[in-house]
């Protein structure tokens, strides 16, 4: 049996999501897949459009059968701490080979970029007029662009390689762009899908029932006030993880004359600081993540849900693991859970801070499907 490890975080579940994992079944048709799953926030700084407990009901349904947690305070920093707490996460719990979206399915290249990166004799040339991608691909001297799901693919594979995990990787061809807010096809991206929800179009067509009717609203304007609240009262802005080079004087002048968060980070955009790069410092803000809190320890591998071949995998197992599958209730890395729960109950009105709470993990037997 073939133990796969994904990496998502299904803000919305749609149509793509589906289609990797029927590639991966495909492919290893006796395959156990095991996926780590980021939260209520997102690693672009987003809120997440599904609950943290709707997403793992949604992927058992679609043929997973172990849904682990990736940590809010790494599932919202940039790719390489986001790849690596994932992969390490999937190697200390028995995945053997990670599967993950690419826009050129070149695994060659990819591994080739990655092994430049960690070379004690590559420098990465920073440009103050120029994004992280355009910078990488000029350190490298890359010919070409590299698209967002191959930088992160690159992330996965050096992190794989540094701290010499034992899983191997793979990817499948990634049948929308993430850059594409205009496709009508029936594989859309999330970014896509956020896209017509913000324009109030028609997104049925583009991801199951059960998740368009799981879809939360976010309440921007209570974020927004947060934030502003947060940004003018504390005087040690400069604390939080991203507020770098003065950031927090920006902030507390622009937060004063925006009318709402977007407006926020268009006043606050630059060639310097990428709107991605925005708004996971402002997640960081609204949740209170610390560049203290960067590199907290992983200490447990918090089990969400299984099926019932992922109940039969954990009971086999759970002694090979690297890590105990239950929850330091005394760590850092688990009060932020809670934080972000509250948080994003504030956000949506949902319930999420009693699921946290209740910490019981989902089952569902193979030929289950999520009653509604």
């Amino acid at each position: 049996m073939k133990v796969i490890g994904i990496i998502c975080e299904y803000s919305p579940f749609h149509n793509g999501h589906i289609y990797h994992i029927q590639k991966i079944k495909e492919k290893y048709p006796d395959s156990l897949v095991i996926l780590c799953l980021n939260g209520y926030f997102l690693e672009r700084g987003q809120v997440s459009l599904l609950s943290k407990e709707s997403k793992t009901k949604i992927a058992l349904q679609y043929q997973v059968d172990l849904v682990i947690e990736l940590p809010v305070v790494y599932g919202t920093q940039a790719g390489d701490k986001f790849a690596y707490a994932s992969t390490f996460l999937l190697d200390a719990i028995g995945a053997q080979t990670i599967i993950f979206g690419s826009e050129s399915t070149d695994i060659i290249r990819l591994e080739c970029i990655a092994k430049k990166q960690l070379d004690p004799q590559f420098t990465f040339v920073e440009k103050k007029n120029k994004s992280y991608p355009q910078n990488l691909n000029a350190s490298l001297a890359e010919m070409n662009i590299i698209l967002p799901n191959d930088l992160l693919g690159i992330s996965y594979i050096k992190a794989i390689l540094e701290h010499h995990f034992t899983l191997s990787y793979e990817c499948i061809q990634r049948t929308s762009g993430f850059h594409d807010l205009k496709s009508t096809n029936s594989i859309i991206s999330a970014s896509n899908i956020r896209e017509k929800i913000k324009n109030c179009e028609d997104i049925c067509s583009y991801l199951p029932t059960c998740a368009y009717y799981e879809l939360k609203k976010v309440d921007e304007d209570r974020l927004f006030e947060f934030l502003k609240f947060r940004i003018l009262t504390d005087s040690h802005l400069e604390e939080y993880l991203d507020v770098t080079e003065g950031l927090e004087n920006k902030l507390r002048k622009e937060v004063v004359a925006a009318t709402d968060y977007y407006d926020l980070v268009r006043r606050c955009k630059s060639s310097r600081y990428t709107y991605n790069r925005l708004n996971r410092m402002l997640c960081h803000i609204f949740l209170g993540i610390r560049k203290s809190d960067a590199n907290i320890p992983i200490s447990y591998i918090h089990i969400l849900g299984f099926s019932k071949r992922g109940q039969e995998y954990l009971k086999k197992h759970r002694k090979e693991f690297k890590l105990p599958t239950c929850i330091d209730k005394t760590s850092k890395l688990y009060s932020f859970e809670l934080i972000a729960s509250q948080l994003y109950d504030m956000l949506t009105s949902d319930k999420t801070y009693a699921f946290e709470r209740k910490n019981q993990p989902i089952t569902i037997g193979s030929n289950e499907s999520i009653q509604k």
